[in-house]
């Protein structure tokens, strides 16, 4: 079941990255398979997106002033986005965190999603590429067996908001972002990522 949330940012997400001074350097690295620009690129869309929801963003290379502590990352997550209504204090709670991860071993891709669920959010995104989708399918399978087959029922039952693995290629079709990216949303009851 898709998440409110979720599809509320996804939508930001992909009306952001159709922009063409943004969405072109991540179509062009995303052909070229250079994860290093590909993190980049989507480091600036991921905060965009946040920004486009009127969240507060820091990531890599966009320091944020609103913790009493500046910073571009904070607990090693390469973005956090804060709400307003949740800025009562000096130190909010994020609403969202989304780890970017280029490593293509699924173990590294498990391990930052673990990372995002150990955070109290209300979303909570990893980001992967594979080259092709069919990988990008066993690696969802095999990832979240690993890390959801892993809570106990009260751990599953206390997450709580949504949760998602996006996994990006080299593109299918000649219409971007169509085709460069799948989203797979944690459904809690059913212990698995589906499709989104």
């Amino acid at each position: 079941m898709r998440g409110d949330l979720f599809a509320s940012w996804q939508a930001a997400f992909v009306e952001v990255i159709r922009a063409s001074s943004i969405g072109e350097p991540l179509r062009e690295a995303s052909q070229a398979a250079d994860l290093k620009a590909w993190t980049a690129s989507l480091t600036k869309a991921v905060v965009r997106s946040c920004e486009s929801m009127q969240w507060k963003a820091a990531g890599l290379r966009h320091k944020l002033d609103l913790l009493p502590k500046a910073g571009e990352e904070y607990l090693s997550i390469d973005v956090m986005g804060f709400a307003p209504d949740s800025m009562n204090g000096r130190w909010p709670l994020p609403i969202a965190v989304f780890e970017l991860e280029n490593d293509r071993t699924d173990d590294r891709v498990a391990y930052s999603l673990w990372k995002v669920l150990c955070v109290k959010a209300q979303l909570r995104v990893v980001f992967a590429f594979r080259p092709d989708w069919d990988s990008g399918r066993s690696s969802v399978a095999a990832i979240g067996k690993d890390i959801i087959g892993s809570l106990s029922e009260q751990q599953l039952h206390d997450l709580r908001g949504d949760t998602a693995i996006i996994f990006g290629n080299r593109g299918e079709g000649e219409h971007f972002p169509d085709g460069f990216f799948k989203c797979y949303l944690l459904d809690r009851e059913l212990r698995k990522f589906n499709k989104a």
